[in-house]
């Protein structure tokens, strides 16, 4: 059988190339994703920044921890404690002591992060004077890099300043340096300073109190000292999401490949049946084909993956979502998971098919008829059905169980793939009635095509299954992701009853007498809130912490309409908490033991429950209950009878200068409208460039194969008097249809499991909107349409070029 394995593959070379370039491709995407996976299991540990030349760094405490009978559980404070003033007294008796302050500048053409320090922590990095030289006045300022230049006057949210030096940028931030009196009016809270003295002599001086950082953990003291860590775990659940589509995929198209290609031989397989092969024979000889490919492609697609992962790792970089020092690890174990799942790929989609080609009979051979009988096969039906049932039993769980989990981004991306993949396996089932459909207007072209689609049952449904498959990738992925932002906004704009929303410089709250400028605006009842966090125990072993706001009882009532499902607002006091319905204890009355933002442990009394909703619905406590929490946000209701234009220009003249923006109800709804992160935005479309890329391969694959099979019928069609340019629309006509069936039961699938979500938010008391993506699901459905088109006519196109009689009278 190995000669007729050979001979195979060189005689039919056209059937098998679409499986060689789709298998390489795959095994090329799982190369360049298992190397980057590896690349993502651990980051290098970042040395000290900012405090690199300083002898010790001590730090406020920023961590919670708790006892449990599993051991400490830890999680990050909303409002590092600051270091106590009797341990800065005892320190100021070992050495000098140097307050460090990190504050958000807004500068007129100056980078976006500005952030300013006072002046004596810069000998701490080091930095490095380029020019000019320290500031010694309010109004004087050193800047990094090269975007000032001495002399240079620039307009900040902390007035006008004058550049009287620049330092060598250290690559890690752009900084600003004030004089240390300047600075601590700017930002008067520190949680952390400088110490020059004998390490062991600070740690015995603070004792608990506080974090001595000496070494490399200095770096704790730099800000954001885990992001390295956070950007590689998103991009480790990025490339993994991706790998898994890639399987996915890639084991459909080459199964399909296979199952059509097994299906167009059935004559040849009945000639070998009838010369004395027996059915294990063919089967082994359609799995030894499968092996060629699948080595072969393997082979290629790891040589691939190995030059496409760096390029891949520097656009992660470029796009500022991984590290700067993010590259390739020298890993092997990605190559070898590549080339044996290409291997096990290939085997595993013509197992199914080697079955069907060991069960041609002989008698195949004398048929004359090309007409497919029974596309849908036994084995097809059975785990179309069964998966279909899995699909339709794991949603009505979650809808009974946890709907909340249906929102999560890793269940929206990969639960509709049980539905999709049912589908596209029960797709013949309706797709000879939809093509029907859609060809029964009254024309000779139409009667054709309704004819050759009936009779080439599977020709139409492996080019429909394909753009099934990616039409319901893209309508479920965006569909989802913008139905959840819909809903959150809904959310936020049934909440706020405000007029206007008063907001701060980006990073920075404000101060009291800004406060009391703001209270002070004729015709304005306003309600000043801060965000904070509260922490709580939960099962004894989980620390699960909330996001919180901090606001009065009667501000919330004035400014907002929270979705109270028991108890009042105006309930909430010092002593108790508004939760929402996904806390352990949640009913009106109970008391729970909470940490709250500045790890202070608390027992408050719970007074109104929120539903869950979408994730949005916090919790709230009174500002007495947010130690260290700034106000971040002010909400503005009018008196009656005053005007809306007169209020407004009253508050932007009480922000003052500071940055703070006064925008109305709906300008703040809409600026803080959510939006998929970045990270997730780059999966679904990376999730959906490899399916597009894939429903390429495989459409072009199906319409030259069945081209190829097909010559002699356009001959004949050519014989009965059809022009060469009705042929080219009838081959047009029929892979336009087959296309549009497909999306149509893409648009479909995408309804069904959106429908999913919206089952889930009105049990989570959201008032649902489905949001179908139409312009992506439009994109992907022509992109289809015209790749189906092109692949049908110009093979025909070539064919038709000979004598109608030569290709009549040419072997199968």
């Amino acid at each position: 059988m190995l000669s007729v394995t050979l001979r195979t593959l060189r005689t039919r070379w056209t059937t098998f190339t679409g499986s060689f370039v789709a298998l390489s491709l795959g095994v090329a995407l799982l190369t360049v994703m298992g190397l980057a996976l590896a690349s993502t299991a651990g980051a290098p540990e970042r040395g000290p920044e900012r405090f690199a030349a300083a002898p010790v760094v001590v730090k406020g405490q920023d961590t919670l921890r708790v006892p449990t009978p599993i051991g400490i559980r830890e999680s990050r404070l909303a409002h590092p404690r600051p270091v106590p003033a009797t341990t800065v007294a005892r320190l100021r008796t070992l050495g000098t002591v140097v307050e460090d302050r990190s504050f958000p500048v807004r500068a007129q053409g100056a980078p976006a992060d500005l952030v300013g320090h006072p002046w004596s922590t810069a000998a701490f990095a080091p930095y490095d004077l380029a020019s000019g030289r320290a500031p010694r006045t309010a109004g004087e300022v050193t800047v990094t890099g090269d975007w000032a230049r001495p002399g240079r006057r620039i307009r900040t949210d902390a007035g006008t300043v004058r550049v009287v030096g620049t330092l060598t940028s250290r690559g890690f931030e752009n900084a600003v340096f004030f004089t240390d009196t300047r600075a601590a009016q700017l930002h008067p809270s520190t949680t952390q300073s400088v110490v020059k003295a004998d390490p062991a002599s600070v740690r015995a001086a603070v004792g608990d109190s506080a974090q001595v950082l000496t070494g490399t953990a200095r770096r704790l003291a730099d800000a954001d000292p885990g992001r390295d860590r956070e950007a590689l775990t998103a991009m480790n659940a990025l490339f993994g999401t991706a790998g898994g589509v890639t399987a996915f995929v890639s084991v459909f198209v080459v199964a399909s490949t296979f199952a059509f290609a097994v299906a167009q031989r059935r004559r040849e397989f009945a000639l070998l049946r009838t010369a004395g092969a027996s059915p294990a024979q063919l089967r082994r000889a359609v799995l030894a084909e499968a092996l060629s490919v699948g080595v072969l492609a393997s082979v290629a697609g790891c040589a691939l993956g190995s030059y496409g992962a760096p390029l891949l790792a520097a656009r992660v970089v470029e796009e500022g979502l991984a590290p700067a020092w993010f590259t390739i690890g020298e890993h092997t174990w990605p190559y070898h998971a590549a080339f044996w799942t290409g291997l096990l790929v290939a085997l595993g989609g013509a197992t199914a098919a080697s079955w069907r080609a060991g069960r041609t009979a002989p008698t195949e051979a004398l048929r004359e008829a090309a007409a497919d009988s029974g596309p849908l096969t036994r084995g097809r039906l059975l785990c179309g059905t069964v998966l279909l049932l899995t699909a339709a039993v794991t949603l009505a769980l979650s809808l009974a169980g946890d709907p909340s989990d249906l929102l999560h981004r890793k269940t929206y991306i990969s639960r509709p793939m049980l539905l999709i993949t049912a589908a596209a396996l029960l797709a013949p089932l309706v797709l000879r009635p939809l093509t029907r459909l859609l060809t029964c207007l009254p024309s000779a072209v139409g009667m054709l095509v309704r004819a050759n689609t009936a009779t080439g049952a599977r020709r139409t449904a492996a080019l429909a299954a394909p753009v099934l498959v990616t039409v319901a990738l893209a309508g479920s992925l965006l569909g989802a992701t913008a139905t959840l932002n819909h809903a959150k906004s809904t959310e936020t704009s049934e909440r706020t009853t405000a007029a206007f929303v008063v907001t701060p410089a980006a990073g920075r709250g404000f101060d009291a007498a800004t406060l009391s400028r703001l209270r002070a605006v004729p015709g304005a009842r306003i309600s000043a809130t801060s965000s904070t966090a509260v922490t709580v125990l939960e099962d004894g072993v989980a620390l699960i912490r909330s996001e919180a706001r901090a606001a009065t009882p009667a501000g919330l009532a004035g400014t907002s309409r929270l979705p109270i499902g028991a108890g009042r607002t105006s309930d909430l006091d010092d002593g108790s908490i508004i939760v929402n319905e996904e806390w352990q204890r949640h009913r009106v009355g109970d008391r729970v033991r909470v940490w709250l933002g500045d790890g202070t442990p608390r027992t408050l009394r719970v007074a109104a429950v929120m539903p869950t909703g979408t994730g949005g619905n916090g919790v709230y406590v009174t500002p007495r209950n947010a130690p260290g929490a700034t106000v971040d946000r002010v909400d503005v209701a009018l008196e009656d009878g005053a005007a809306p234009g007169t209020v407004a220009a009253a508050l932007r003249e009480a922000a003052g200068a500071g940055g703070g923006r006064v925008l109305t109800r709906d300008a703040w709804i809409d600026a803080t409208q959510p939006e998929t992160n970045r990270t997730t935005r780059l999966g679904v479309f990376l999730v959906l460039g490899i399916a597009l890329l894939y429903t390429g391969i495989s459409v072009a694959n199906t319409t030259v194969m069945a081209a190829s099979d097909r010559v002699r019928d356009l001959a004949v069609l050519r014989l009965t008097g059809a022009t060469r340019r009705q042929v080219l629309r009838l081959a047009a006509a029929e892979a336009l249809t087959a296309t549009v069936a497909g999306a149509l039961l893409g648009v479909l699938v995408t309804g069904v499991n959106l429908a999913g979500m919206w089952g889930a938010l009105g049990l989570l008391s959201v008032r649902p909107t489905v949001t179908l993506p139409w312009q992506a699901l439009g994109t992907t459905a022509t992109a289809c349409a015209l790749l189906a088109v092109v692949c049908a006519t110009v093979p025909a196109a070539l064919a038709l070029r000979r004598r109608p009689a030569d290709l009549a009278g040419m072997r199968e």
